[in-house]
């Protein structure tokens, strides 16, 4: 799913295609992305776009007379820039914005339909959609513990809720606990003065970084294959490849539908963290260090 610097990325090529236009018409080639009632798509014909800007992961475009496209790219979600007027692509195209330069095509692959639009009317109706969480590249080392401190969860859950910090997803929590050097099982009420300070510069550091290079990727084109696993990635998405720090091969858990990717040399003093599925498979043979891997 496209997390902060995907969406900052997104922002500023929607910025340059659609700033000041006029949207000619919205046209659905699938009815369930929609996912209001009113205002009807037709009503925004003729809308110009005065700003675009990110809320959590969702993106909104702002029009005049107070009214929003708010979209929400999901896992499979991504934009493409075509010709005015162009068609829909094929059997992942789920939506199409007309402006006078150009198309902005929305698709999603795979068989799941998971990414939406929300039109709305009136800037109080964007309340919805604010889940409340902290930007953490405007706020201070005091306002990230306190955020940090507002529930007792590991710092990966507390990193990925939106309640509590903005735009943070799977993958980057990852990269940025690597960076910190933390266990990703770690709880929040039990890091001490050093570990806030190295997970507050991590994050803004990680984010940063990353911003800069997906933009420097994009360059001036469209960034179309935006995605979740990134080739200079430390850890996420690499289990079993090697650690950049120290070589040792990367682990991970999974859960659900996801997974949390971390080095036990550099975060958990060579300790191998439970992983439910197969450390109960597997119970006394489960090994324990990184050292028993390597």
């Amino acid at each position: 799913m496209p997390e902060l610097p995907d969406v900052e990325v997104y922002l500023e090529a929607l910025e340059r295609r659609i700033g000041g236009q006029v949207l000619a018409g919205i046209r659905l080639a699938n009815p369930f992305v929609l996912r209001t009632v009113q205002p009807r798509p037709a009503e925004f014909a003729g809308a110009r776009v005065t700003g675009v800007r990110r809320m959590g992961k969702r993106i909104v475009i702002e029009l005049d007379e107070e009214r929003f496209i708010v979209i929400h790219l999901m896992v499979a979600g991504r934009f493409r820039w075509l010709q005015p007027g162009a068609n829909v692509p094929g059997k992942i195209g789920l939506a199409a914005f007309d402006f006078e330069h150009g198309t902005l095509g929305l698709t999603e692959a795979g068989s799941k339909r998971r990414a939406s639009i929300h039109l709305l009317r009136g800037a109080e109706s964007l309340g919805a959609f604010d889940r409340g969480g902290l930007e953490v590249m405007d706020a201070t080392p005091d306002e990230f513990r306190a955020a940090l401190l507002r529930e007792r969860h590991t710092v990966k859950r507390s990193l990925t809720d939106p309640r509590l910090f903005s735009g943070i997803g799977n993958a980057y929590s990852d990269e940025i606990l690597h960076a910190a050097k933390l266990s990703p099982l770690k709880l929040t009420d039990k890091l001490d003065d050093d570990e806030h300070a190295r997970l507050y510069a991590a994050t803004r550091d990680t984010l940063r970084l990353w911003t800069e290079r997906l933009r420097h990727e994009a360059s001036d084109g469209f960034p179309e294959k935006v995605k979740a696993f990134h080739p200079g990635m430390a850890v996420h998405g690499r289990y079993g490849q090697p650690c950049p720090v120290c070589g040792s091969p990367v682990q991970r858990i999974v859960y659900a539908e996801n997974e949390t990717n971390y080095c036990a040399r550099c975060q958990t003093g060579g300790r191998r963290l439970a992983d439910r599925a197969m450390s109960r498979l597997l119970k006394e043979d489960w090994p324990r260090s990184i050292d028993e891997v390597e």
